[in-house]
């Protein structure tokens, strides 16, 4: 069996540890010390320090464990120079023209460079994608709302609602946005239906979810390295952007809905 691929991670907070524990299972992980830019670091040679820390990893992956911020396309840029491929934890909120040449830089340089979307692995959601023609001729909704207060200071849509628009862009991109709903400090709460009609016709609750989809999209990332397709990438990110920022620009009640042209 070939080895597989090292992994190097960028963070230090509750969900660095997780994925370190994940892929600690079957791969060499290493996690960068001192990977903030320091006050008096100009970000040439921040980025030039956390190459050198990438590269002397002698990891294949470097997934960036962070909050989003203008440090993101930094460090992904310092990685894709080190020669590894990127994953970056949701939401993606670097503009088109930011993206474009980390975009550029990865196509050249062959590397993979995505967004973690994990729940759009679950097999419910994989069964929509599979049968539901993409969702044309229903409507789409969501809840994903949490108990307890943000943490982050990231707007609720931007933080748990792209989950619900990563799975919609990803399954049923033809489905009409007619309800979406998330915040903190209420329920728990992780769902999402397709209606046709006014009647639900299916419907995915995953706030007890089970299924191993970190690793699957683990899997997904290392299948990528050696040819297989990846529907994860930044261009999948920036569909998700799009769409989580139209919901900010409609009032509350959205019986028109939306669809993927807009």
């Amino acid at each position: 069996m070939a080895e597989r691929p090292a992994y190097a991670i960028l963070g230090s907070g509750y969900w660095a540890g997780r994925m370190r524990t994940i892929l600690a299972e079957g791969h060499k992980v290493t996690c960068i010390e001192g990977a903030r830019r320091r006050a008096d670091e100009s970000p040439s040679d921040y980025q030039s320090r956390l190459s050198e820390s990438l590269k002397a990893t002698g990891a294949h992956i470097s997934w960036l464990c962070v909050p989003p911020g203008p440090h993101i396309p930094l460090m992904a840029e310092a990685a894709l120079h080190a020669g590894l491929h990127v994953i970056v934890e949701k939401p993606w909120l670097n503009s088109r023209d930011e993206t474009k040449p980390l975009l550029d830089l990865a196509s050249r340089s062959g590397l993979i460079f995505g967004v973690h979307y994990q729940y759009c692995l679950l097999e419910a959601v994989e069964a929509w994608r599979r049968d539901l023609d993409g969702g044309t001729g229903f409507e789409f909704g969501g809840r994903f709302t949490i108990s307890k207060a943000d943490r982050l200071g990231m707007d609720a849509l931007d933080n748990l609602g792209s989950h619900l628009m990563a799975i919609w862009n990803y399954a049923v991109p033809q489905a009409r946005v007619t309800a979406i709903t998330s915040g903190y400090q209420l329920a728990d709460e992780r769902k999402v239906w397709v209606e046709k009609a006014g009647r639900c016709v299916a419907s995915i609750d995953f706030l007890e979810n089970r299924e191993p989809i970190v690793q699957r999209f683990v899997n997904g990332v290392e299948d990528a390295i050696t040819g297989a397709p990846f529907p994860f990438g930044i261009d999948f990110a920036l569909r998700v952007a799009q769409s989580t920022g139209s919901l900010k620009l409609r009032p509350i009640d959205w019986r028109d809905g939306f669809a993927a042209s807009t």
